[in-house]
């Protein structure tokens, strides 16, 4: 199966996240036929990672199953294919599959390949898998970064946000005590705050995402909740200690997820990036050395234009093939 129609197929399987099973048993058919030993690592409710190794790897190249919803199908002109996951992240596993069926043909054995689950909902697939032995030195995560190499990513931290006050009448405010007004002032502080920077990574940046509260128009709502997610260029406890100070006790914190900034192998003759968003590397460090790099833009992500160059795409796969043989070198 080429390149495109690999691509195609995975992405004609709708693996948003928690669904990912029939796409895992549909790589496990495809790998198999490659005499690959293929393992299946079981998660949560059944849903499991998927490991391939034919005999001890040094490298792994990975990547993940999961998917944002809604499910967008499968398209394509001349230039690019379109659908959920083109490029987060089943045009990157075609690639990374296409790459290690090239490198059997000329004779390797030692590469493996891992995909797991869960990764856009707090990554239980990774997790999970790092907790696997393996002799691998290295391990390339497959993310859109233009098949740039990655030589720094921000950390995450996810953050929930909860004011509560009094109900009343709306007609009598001032027999009660709105919890979203509160909230409104803790989320305009926290917009004016100064944020840390980073010489290499740039600003620490912050969305807020949802906000739930109040039961209808003419009643004083007396609860409120926002989640907010911090992409942070320091520790997340420089950045918790931040945010209690402006907070100051005016709304409850829970945090949710945090991982911290990241600082990646740099390898001579590849063209370098940085990347704002998280991934599932400091999960996974019993594979080796990280490294970061796939084909496609972040800015098509969870669009609804998602979207990969075709030319991106095969050209990932000579990009793969050069920097696995690099590093073999290296060792």
């Amino acid at each position: 199966m080429e390149l495109f129609e690999l691509t195609k197929k995975l992405i004609e399987i709708e693996s948003i996240s928690g669904n990912e099973q029939k796409v895992v048993d549909f790589v496990k058919d495809y790998l198999q036929k490659l005499h690959f030993h293929v393992e299946l690592q079981e998660v949560v409710d059944a849903r499991c990672n998927l490991y391939a190794t034919q005999d001890d790897p040094d490298l792994i190249l990975t990547t993940h199953f999961d998917t944002v919803a809604p499910y967008i199908p499968f398209s394509e002109d001349e230039e690019y294919i379109y659908g959920r996951g083109a490029c987060d992240a089943k045009g990157i596993m075609a690639a990374q599959i296409k790459t290690v069926e090239r490198l059997l043909d000329e004779g390797w054995k030692n590469i493996g390949l891992l995909f797991v689950i869960g990764e856009e909902v707090g990554s239980p697939g990774a997790r999970a898998a790092g907790r696997m032995h393996s002799t691998s030195k290295y391990f390339i995560n497959g993310e859109p970064t233009e098949n740039k190499l990655a030589i720094g990513s921000k950390g995450a931290l996810r953050v929930i946000l909860e004011t509560s006050g009094v109900s009343a009448h709306s007609a009598y405010p001032d027999l009660g005590d709105s919890a979203i007004l509160k909230l409104l002032e803790v989320l305009n502080d926290l917009n004016a705050v100064e944020m840390p920077r980073d010489e290499i990574l740039g600003e620490t940046t912050l969305n807020i995402g949802t906000i739930q509260g109040g039961t209808q128009a003419n009643v004083v709502p007396d609860f409120t909740k926002t989640e907010i997610m911090l992409r942070t260029v320091t520790s997340a406890d420089e950045i918790k200690q931040l945010l209690e100070q402006t907070i100051n006790g005016r709304a409850d914190i829970h945090y949710a997820f945090h991982s911290d900034p990241l600082f990646l192998e740099k390898v001579d003759g590849f063209e370098s990036t940085v990347v704002s968003f998280a991934t599932d590397i400091p999960l996974l460090t019993n594979f080796g050395k990280p490294l970061l790099m796939g084909p496609g833009s972040i800015h098509d992500a969870h669009s609804e234009h998602e979207r990969i160059s075709k030319k991106q795409l095969t050209d990932a796969v000579d990009i793969y093939c050069e920097l696995a043989k690099k590093l073999v070198e290296q060792q």
